[in-house]
């Protein structure tokens, strides 16, 4: 009787110890707390997505689509302990590369249990941004209708040069320019560098017949209006932007990112130069606790 209840002790023993090894190989987790501001909801097609740099490598923190904050993500706890950047990109909604996309928006290194990230140390620092444009349409042969295109050059010298002043942004990302007709944006065309024509130069349907224009960033709206506008126009009061955009890129308004804008002014002289100001939106910054 008394060997019995010996041998029942020690394959309760046993299970114990079988059970703490079971305990012991279950993954420890911890939180990971992260609080954005000035983020736009992407659409269907794309999702942000957290990721950890741990000894050099991306570790994936997960997706979200809400820009709502603060948001928590479960990560494992000696990743996240050893985590010694932050960095958030944008993705495909479908995605089969487990590696980041180019469009890194945020980032920020860890300072104890938090990191402050921001936008400028990865997209571009966008603060010294300055901007200048004309009232002209040289893609036509029409002078009675200059005041129907935005072109961001400075004719004021002898010699027109390029009328704004941004970084080079990183990969993944372009610039755009857009005029808002009384709430709807309308695009100038995309561009990475200020000094030579947009992507849309030779393709746009709303230039002129006689040209591409200038070698700089910029539009005529001269035909083809989209609904409910008419070409040629007047953009006296209208708000011309600059916008930093995703690429690719599939929505029809700007980003979130806008470190220029301005408000053509109703008594704006065609051919004449005209300073812009600063955008609503020039960073994005958060916080990101573990």
């Amino acid at each position: 009787m008394i060997k019995n209840t010996i041998l029942a002790m020690l394959a309760i023993g046993v299970l114990t110890t079988s059970c703490d090894s079971d305990d012991d190989s279950t993954p420890k987790t911890a939180d990971l707390t992260v609080n954005l501001t000035g983020l736009e909801e992407l659409g269907n097609d794309y999702v942000y997505e957290g990721w950890v740099i741990v000894d050099g490598a991306p570790v994936s923190t997960g997706t979200f689509s809400s820009v709502v904050f603060p948001q928590s993500f479960t990560v494992d706890a000696d990743q996240l302990a050893s985590a010694t950047t932050f960095v958030l990109s944008i993705e495909p909604a479908v995605d089969s590369d487990p590696a980041p996309a180019a469009t890194k928006i945020l980032a920020g290194d860890f300072s104890g249990n938090s990191a402050s990230v921001n936008s400028n140390n990865i997209v571009g620092d966008l603060t010294t941004s300055t901007g200048k444009y004309i009232l002209a349409t040289p893609t036509d042969t029409d002078d009675t209708n200059e005041a129907s295109g935005v072109w961001f050059l400075d004719n004021s010298g002898d010699a027109a040069v390029k009328g704004l002043v941004l970084p080079t942004l990183s990969a993944g990302w372009k610039y755009e320019g857009w005029v808002v007709f009384d709430g709807t944006p309308i695009s100038t065309g995309t561009f990475t560098n200020s000094d030579a024509a947009d992507d849309n130069a030779a393709t746009s349907i709303f230039k002129g017949d006689a040209g591409n224009g200038p070698g700089y960033p910029g539009e005529d709206f001269l035909q083809n209006a989209p609904s409910g506008l008419t070409f040629p126009t007047d953009l006296k009061g209208k708000t011309i932007v600059i916008s930093v955009e995703p690429s690719p890129d599939n929505s029809a308004a700007p980003f979130t990112l806008k470190p220029l804008a301005h408000s053509v002014p109703a008594d704006a002289m065609n051919h004449t130069v005209i300073n812009m100001g600063a955008g609503p939106v020039i960073s994005l910054s958060g916080t990101v606790t573990r």
